[in-house]
């Protein structure tokens, strides 16, 4: 079933999703990218012999990030007078979410509020076990090595331990609330489902707190001691502790001034907040201690309509490390590279993805044509771009631990390109197979970041080698790729010229530098670009402009990205900074840039999350989120915006 989160929060150990209305969609432990644990996990209200749960339509609803923290706030309203506002924040170093719902009515309830979940403990329903500790107010769902554990504060009153199935010789525990009254099953096995449940007799007026945690862990006697150690803190101190976490990370960041932005103080304060955000998400997206980091929390785990989102692809990680390193946080390169160093394929290239602790991911890139050359290229870009920031014995350090890596990268490279443009293979978006502009790009900025390596560690042969086809590599993609009406070619696809226009194209120039907005001949090429891009590409949405993959793109139904918007609002504005001098030029640059800039700030779900589509009839963010390439782009973006020149 496929299931688009509204919000994530998470920490070192836990990462959850959930819906606009407080669903959980994803419970993923112990990794970001599996197991992940949960099918339906949500609250309902039992009143006048009805069910209402708080997921239904006849709820209004309000959901909101408390300021700069990973706490969540849900407001509910049901046109009967009844309130429910809910507050999610994770344990500051624990496996635990914590659920905190305040229940008000304008008028007398005399009902039951019931906690409902259908666990897939382990990815499966199958073999699933699970009990009700009364005395230790615990129930339990467990499968091999993963154990979750519900308890509440006050502790639940009515329990049950129920099987799904319809023919089950115990009730499921969804049909069993429908009554009012849980049967207390108190064990079970196979394809469980369970329900928690307490009285509720509210006043008019009257507001009662139920405070739930939900705990992960991999031993029995671990979600025990967990919960031991949750029952010693107040429900407020964790949360303080959730918040105070964020605060401490946050602390780190390059901060904004946006001194350009001084005339539209609206404009300015919302890019410091989704900056903000956009790095608690990739926070959140990304493995603390490896680097590697999913593409999106999954939400198709069964590739019902595309490959599935919860892997790392390093050319989506390059992206993220680097604006992380941009924004001051360059330990995250620094892990990831040491991760890339680990799952180099012994043909000195990468996988098309992985499993974020480094293990092959599912794939459709097991051969020479169906692999992506570009992320071998992107990844050695980044590798240099790394280098070049360390200074002292950091420097050298870095270059004697990754130099293998590199070396046999630039030789797989090298490989590839013996033809001049690189040898057949699939394009970045994952959808045709041939020769392309953007890949033949990524390999000419991994051949010079190599070359530049090689030099500085005394190795001028090699460098010169590197350097050599680099430049062929450059000179046959403007000799063969260019088209004579001023753009990139997508590429050769099935022996010919493929005059697609392709929102990739701008990589030529952003970030792998095969074109220099300092050369005028190349920077009228960029324009031009530019120009054709937003003449075939853009399409209208939230009173502005999106940026479409290419012509006649079909995926989810032909949207904008906001990646490839934000890539052209980023070399719009490195174009921009390109000039000597402030003219026209510069400002028609800076405003074209400020306005995909707004598209994408109007794109994002009330929570801020930025998603890797906009659905092109109703503006709202669609299909993955949050995308931590679109993420990472903001950043790059907003700390453009920050060198912007004064008025």
């Amino acid at each position: 079933m496929i299931r688009h989160p509204n919000a994530i929060l998470g920490n070192d150990k836990l990462l959850v999703s959930m819906d606009e209305k407080g669903d959980l969609l994803g419970l993923f432990y112990p990794g970001r990218d599996w197991a992940q644990h949960v099918g339906e996990s949500k609250a309902c209200i039992y009143k006048g012999g009805k069910l209402l749960w708080l997921d239904s339509p006849e709820w209004n609803v309000k959901q909101e990030y408390l300021g700069n923290t990973n706490i969540i706030k849900t407001h509910l309203t049901h046109f009967s007078g009844i309130e429910v506002s809910i507050h999610d924040f994770v344990h500051q170093s624990g496996p635990v979410l914590v659920r905190k719902y305040e229940i008000t009515s304008k008028e007398h309830i005399s009902g039951k509020f019931y906690y409902y979940s259908n666990f897939q403990v382990g990815e499966t329903h199958r073999k699933n076990s699970a009990f009700c500790d009364v005395n230790s107010g615990l129930l339990v769902q467990y499968m091999q090595n993963f154990y979750i554990g519900l308890a509440s504060a006050p502790g639940f009153e009515e329990w049950q331990v129920g099987k799904i199935q319809e023919n089950g010789w115990v009730a499921s525990a969804r049909n069993d609330m429908e009554d009012g009254q849980l049967q207390q099953n108190m064990e079970d096995i196979g394809d469980m489902d369970n329900s928690i449940g307490w009285d509720l007799n509210l006043q008019s007026g009257e507001t009662v707190t139920i405070t739930q945690f939900i705990t992960i862990a991999s031993e029995r006697q671990a979600i025990y001691d967990l919960l031991g150690d949750v029952r010693k803190q107040s429900p407020a101190d964790i949360m303080h502790g959730s918040e105070d976490s964020s605060v401490r990370w946050l602390s780190k960041k390059q901060p904004l001034e946006l001194s350009a932005l001084e005339d539209d103080p609206l404009f300015k304060k919302e890019v410091k907040s989704l900056y903000d955000r956009s790095l608690i998400s990739l926070n959140l997206l990304t493995d603390p201690d490896e680097g590697s980091c999913v593409a999106s929390p999954e939400f198709d785990p069964a590739f019902e309509m595309c490959g599935g989102y919860g892997f790392c692809w390093n050319r989506d990680a390059v992206e993220v490390v680097l604006a992380l390193m941009n924004a001051g946080y360059p330990e995250y390169a620094g892990k990831f590279f040491g991760w890339c160093k680990r799952t180099q394929l012994p043909d000195g290239s990468w996988f098309q993805r992985y499993w974020l602790d480094g293990k092959e991911a599912p794939s459709w890139g097991n051969f020479d044509d169906s692999t992506q050359i570009d992320e071998t290229g992107s990844t050695l870009y980044a590798i240099d771009h790394y280098y070049r920031e360390l200074e002292g014995t950091k420097r050298d350090e870095f270059l004697e631990t990754i130099r293998e890596t590199v070396w046999k990268g630039a030789k797989y490279l090298i490989r590839r390109t013996e033809q001049g443009l690189h040898d057949p293979c699939r394009c970045l978006w994952e959808s045709e197979k041939g020769i392309f502009s953007y890949t033949n790009a990524a390999i000419y900025a991994g051949l010079k970041g190599a070359a530049h390596m090689a030099k500085e560690n005394n190795e001028h042969v090699l460098a010169e080698k590197w350097y050599d086809r680099a430049e062929l590599l450059r000179k046959q993609t403007i000799d063969k790729l260019w088209l004579k009406e001023g753009y990139f070619s997508r590429g050769i696809i099935e022996s010919n010229v493929n005059r697609t226009v392709d929102s990739s194209m701008i990589g030529t120039f952003i970030p792998f530098g095969l074109l220099s907005p300092n050369d005028p001949d190349e920077r009228a090429m960029i324009l031009s670009m530019i120009e054709h891009i937003e003449k075939a590409l853009r399409v209208p949405v939230n009173g502005y402009f999106g940026i479409k993959r290419y012509e006649n793109d079909n995926y989810v139904g032909g949207n904008p990205w906001v990646v490839t918007t934000l890539w052209l609002s980023r070399a719009l504005l490195t174009l921009a900074m390109s000039l000597k001098n402030k003219n026209d030029e510069y400002d028609l640059l800076v405003n074209k840039a400020v306005e995909y800039i707004k598209w994408t700030m109007r794109s994002a779900t009330s929570t801020g999350l930025l998603s890797e589509q906009v659905d092109r009839n109703t503006g709202k963010a669609a299909w993955a989120r949050p995308l931590g390439w679109s993420c990472a782009l903001f950043i790059e973006n907003a700390l453009l915006l920050d060198q912007l020149k004064e008025e």
